[in-house]
């Protein structure tokens, strides 16, 4: 306790004395202020007056040590400086002193100088022809009169050693503070301490090359989150654990996943069980595949594990749609059976007759019908393989030369070819419209027009009609065949443009058709880069229009 007391005594005399010598030094310091203020205010009176009358000359003479004269131009531009060159000075127009001159005849101001331990007084009034006379004059602050005083303190010394002490951690706080202070993104903007300048001359130099490497690796994800996002496969990258690293568009819109998909659990985003053995299997195995189907769309999963330094860092994951190519491999191998059985069943009627004829079977009076089955055969035959071939070569993609070709007149060609045909199905056959010329191939847009017709006749009925018509606007033409046939049911109406397909297959097969002429219909107009639009209604008949660019 006794020492408690001493302690707290010693700090309480310790800062009386302390605030007994700072409020001295306030007083003088107040004091002196007042006296220069004093003789400043009248020295500036005598001044002015002597400027009114002798200018610069004046100034000249009036130079002094104990104060500085300046000479400001109404414009705030330095006209004489007692102590330093007027046409290297700024201009003085925003000065404290200088403003309140020019606004109410006279101003003051006091300025602390931190560098210097200095204050300096301005005095400033506003002569007859609107310049400004400006004094200023400075003294030391209380600090440099502490110091005048140091000997008087010698006998306090010892109260301010135990102060020293008393203040040691405060002081040592005050030190640490400007560390604390460091602004540590902006090292070269600190300047607390000058030996600190090497270290954080390093800390810059770090700051910059860990700067260097994040715009580098963001470069590198945006290009790799651009270079993803244009996959139209599915891309989902996981860590070791199981947890989203990426996952880009095609992937989210797959799992129906959302933007907030990183960092999740995989299993948030899908839940079956196949999924989650495979993600395992490629994480024991090294890699694993399944197929699923979702949203209506068939999908083949390639999972392969990631490795780093021997060890497993993760799975990435690769989702293919195969719908399409599902359905191509289908039509492939449907149009290989369509082709194998057309090709058959007239081969067959050809080869059965050919036998017939070569064993002697065949009456002599029915040798021309034989003879004629197999001609007849023989041409379907012809025809068959010669769609084969003009399909083949669509698909292909060949260029063809292009010429200019009227709508018209090949639809007026068409209707000539298939007059006689029309006349024994009992079909009245029209053409109307306008010439219309497009750049195509003749040839093809010949067949597009002859099979619709041939088409629209071969399943119309007795007393049925055909009508062919032209027209154009000023970017495309179109040939629109419509009918009074059996019509196209709807479920058939988006398949009739297969190959091989048939709405009707009694129907067909007593026509005569290949089947493939609607597909070849198809290819030629794309080919084009044409469109088709087909409306029909069964029992009523069907219209097909075709649009070319021109």
């Amino acid at each position: 306790m006794t020492k408690r007391i001493f302690r707290s005594i010693t700090l309480v005399a310790a800062v009386v004395l302390l605030a007994s010598f700072i409020v001295t030094l306030g007083v003088l310091s107040e004091y002196f202020g007042g006296v220069q203020k004093e003789l400043l205010h009248d020295e500036l009176g005598l001044a002015a007056a002597a400027v009114e009358t002798d200018g610069t000359e004046y100034l000249e003479r009036a130079k002094s040590a104990n104060y500085r004269l300046t000479w400001i131009d109404a414009d705030g531009t330095v006209i004489y400086d007692s102590q330093a060159d007027a046409s290297s000075m700024e201009n003085h127009l925003g000065r404290e002193e200088v403003d309140g001159a020019r606004r109410t005849g006279a101003g003051e101001s006091t300025r602390y100088s931190s560098t210097l331990l200095e204050k300096t007084t301005y005095y400033a009034k506003r002569l007859s022809d609107g310049t400004v006379l400006r004094i200023s004059a400075s003294r030391h602050t209380a600090v440099v009169l502490a110091l005048g005083m140091m000997q008087p303190m010698l006998v306090v010394l010892a109260a301010a050693i135990i102060i020293a002490l008393l203040l040691a951690k405060r002081v040592a706080a005050r030190i640490v503070d400007p560390l604390n202070e460091l602004d540590l993104e902006h090292p070269l903007d600190n300047d607390a301490y000058e030996e600190l300048s090497p270290l954080l001359g390093r800390i810059n130099r770090q700051h910059t090359e860990i700067d260097r490497q994040l715009k580098e690796l963001r470069r590198r994800t945006d290009e790799f989150t651009q270079i993803t996002g244009s996959m139209r496969e599915g891309l989902v990258l996981l860590d070791e654990r199981g947890y989203v690293l990426s996952i880009n568009a095609a992937a989210k819109e797959i799992f129906g996943a959302d933007d907030g998909s990183a960092g999740q659990d995989f299993l948030t985003i899908d839940r079956s069980s196949a999924m989650s053995g495979a993600v395992q299997a490629a994480m024991r195995d090294g890699h694993a595949e399944i197929r699923s189907e979702r949203a209506g769309r068939n999908y083949r999963f390639d999972l392969t594990r990631i490795e780093s330094g021997g060890r497993s860092i993760g799975t990435v994951i690769l989702a293919f749609d195969m719908t399409e190519q599902e359905q191509a491999e289908r039509m492939r191998r449907e149009f290989t059976a369509n082709v194998s059985h057309e090709l058959k069943t007239p081969l067959q009627g050809i080869i059965g007759s050919a036998e017939l004829i070569e064993n002697g079977l065949v009456k002599p009076e029915d040798m021309p019908r034989f003879v004629g089955h197999i001609h007849s055969e023989a041409s379907r035959l012809m025809a068959l393989i010669s769609d084969i071939i003009r399909l083949s070569q669509l698909d292909e993609g060949a260029e063809m030369p292009r010429e200019s070709v009227d709508l018209y007149d090949e639809a007026a060609e068409a209707e000539e070819n298939l007059r006689t045909a029309a006349e024994e199905k009992g079909v009245k056959l029209s053409l109307t419209g306008e010439g219309a010329e497009i750049s195509g191939v003749r040839r093809l847009v010949y067949e597009i027009i002859y099979n619709l017709c041939d088409n629209a006749i071969k399943y119309n009925r007795p007393g049925g009609s055909v009508e062919v018509r032209v027209t154009q606007s000023e970017s495309e033409a179109a040939v629109t065949v419509a009918d009074t046939g059996i019509g196209i049911a709807p479920e058939d109406q988006a398949r009739v443009f297969e190959r091989f397909y048939r709405a009707d297959k009694s129907r067909s097969k007593e026509s005569g058709g290949t089947g493939l002429g609607l597909s070849i219909v198809k290819h030629a107009v794309q080919y084009h880069h044409g469109s088709i639009d087909l409306k029909s209604t069964p029992g009523e008949g069907t219209t097909i229009k075709v649009t070319f660019p021109k």
